[in-house]
């Protein structure tokens, strides 16, 4: 049984209905294009960082939407596309960051993030023909100014989290936290308001 034309009477390519934040199938050659490019510049930072060279931080500056200043990125790092990470200036990401932009994923500037976090817009259909037929969507993340992210902890698809907010390790976020809370657990709960003291 042949798969339903889902897209019957929208002209837009794949990677247009893909960027809209509309249901797609992964095969746009575009998208194909820049995924092998993304791959390219992340091992070529990988190869450079480990070697000390000055200049290593110029292929994140080629593989990223917007690099702070101030920013490091310690490797290694798994993107997608890698044009949809914005990381804001001053920002720590730690090793082993796994960024999933087919959707926006924008990083505050002052943010810590802990190694082994996983940042991830992709979203899928529940019901299994869909799933099965490879469509797919995803949906934004967006993290504040000042946000720590304690090591292994999953941002879901369209999650926001307010500046100054701190989530302790091995928390899986699902839904948007408000500013200067901390929240642990799975899924994360707000544990605490942060105060000045």
């Amino acid at each position: 049984m042949s798969a339903p034309d889902y897209f019957a009477g929208d002209p837009r390519t794949n990677r247009e209905r893909m960027l809209a934040g509309d249901l797609y199938i992964a095969d746009d050659p575009d998208n194909e294009r820049i995924a092998r490019e993304a791959m390219r510049l992340v091992a070529e930072y990988h190869r450079a960082e480990s070697a000390g060279e000055p200049d290593a931080r110029e292929h994140l500056v080629a593989l990223l939407g917007t690099l702070g200043e101030g920013a490091y990125i310690k490797p290694p790092l798994a993107v997608d596309y890698g044009e949809n990470i914005h990381v804001g200036a001053r920002t720590f990401v730690n090793s082993n960051l796994t960024a999933l932009d087919v959707a926006t994923i924008t990083i505050g500037e002052d943010c810590q993030i802990g190694p082994n976090v996983q940042l991830l817009t992709p979203t899928h259909p529940v019901a299994p023909q869909p799933r099965r037929d490879k469509l797919e969507a995803a949906r934004p993340i967006t993290l504040g100014d000042n946000v720590w992210l304690g090591g292994g902890v999953i941002v879901c698809p369209g999650v926001s989290i307010g500046d100054n907010t701190v989530v302790g390790a091995g928390a899986v976020v699902t839904k948007d936290l408000p500013a200067n809370v901390v929240a642990v657990g799975n899924p994360a709960r707000v544990v605490r308001e942060i105060t000045e003291d």
